[in-house]
């Protein structure tokens, strides 16, 4: 039984008033019981949510009857379990933080490239392809031949861009660049970067990873592994059918069965991937986190899914 509708979305676009827009929409998710995390800044707008589709498609109908969400595209998942257990809207001084002033997504992207034609773009051995995702999501899946900046989060792209050999100009210019991410939000901004640096010629996945798998038959696909996304679902592969990993309620990274079965794992506290990076005390407050989540699921009570401050 599949229950709950995902729906994932963002759009770049001029929004000066983010901040007036927040109480209304709060008040919209919760009328419909849609849970999941909105951020909001004078860049755009980022989100994913889930709930009963009819409360899914009420909050994304309420979004486009702003004019300036009017077009807004939304990517779509079932589950059988709810992915969110509160919804927050949040305001941000970016939707997708990279931290370099004077980016402007939406006028500065590079050439989207739809998946259909993506497997000939970034199999032109001239093409630099670069994954713009974290060093953990890399980890479980990407495309062949992808460069992995190993960055820990988005802001430190920018950084890398500026030493990575693959992208110094040769006989003087710039080479050529495809870019891509889970959904297409980073690849567009990280294309608006290059683009104020002077490449000419910079690519990024329309729709991103999502709506590659989505699309493409695993017959013709050059993706390898599986995708993270950021619900409870933790992995996705062809189709978006939900894949095996599960998730560290320490780190927040994708675990598989191995990381599973290590002594370093316990539920709730720790997994090989950061058990020597927290502390006893650390683990200890973990402890009794997980402790009070699971008394509260045998009495059915809401506990983590609990009413927060949304507002940062």
């Amino acid at each position: 039984m599949t229950d709950f509708l995902t729906a994932a979305f963002y759009k770049f676009v001029e929004l000066p008033d983010y901040a007036q827009l927040q109480a209304p929409l709060l008040l919209c998710c919760e009328a419909n019981d849609v849970k999941g995390t909105i951020l909001l800044a004078s860049e755009g707008v980022n989100s994913t949510i889930a709930g009963p589709a009819a409360g899914v498609y009420a909050v994304l109908a309420y979004l486009r009857s702003d004019p300036r969400l009017g077009d807004l595209q939304h990517k779509e998942a079932w589950s059988a379990k709810a992915p969110f257990y509160r919804i927050k809207v949040r305001l941000k001084r970016e939707i997708v933080t990279m931290g370099v002033p004077g980016i402007s997504a939406s006028l500065m992207a590079g050439t989207y490239v739809k998946p259909q034609d993506w497997n000939a773009l970034i199999s032109d051995p001239e093409v630099v392809v670069i994954d713009t995702r974290n060093d953990y999501e890399v980890g479980i899946g990407s495309f062949s031949g992808a460069l992995n900046p190993e960055i820990k989060n988005f802001s430190k792209l920018p950084e890398w861009i500026a030493q990575a050999p693959a992208l110094h100009p040769a006989s003087g210019k710039k080479p050529k660049v495809a870019m891509f991410c889970t959904g297409g939000i980073r690849c567009e901004k990280s294309t608006a970067l290059l683009r104020s640096q002077g490449y000419d010629e910079v690519y990024h996945l329309e729709g991103g990873i999502l709506k590659y798998l989505e699309t493409i038959a695993p017959q013709q696909s050059l993706w390898q592994g599986q995708c993270f996304v950021f619900d409870e679902r933790v992995s996705v592969g062809h189709g978006l059918k939900p894949e095996q990993h599960s998730l560290c309620r320490a780190c927040r990274q994708p675990l598989d069965e191995t990381d599973l079965a290590s002594a370093l794992f316990e539920t709730g506290v720790s997994c090989p991937k950061c058990h020597a990076i927290t502390s006893e005390t650390q683990k200890n407050s973990a402890r009794e986190r997980q402790r009070q989540w699971e008394l509260a699921r045998a009495r059915q009570q809401v506990h983590i899914g609990a009413k927060m401050n949304t507002t940062i």
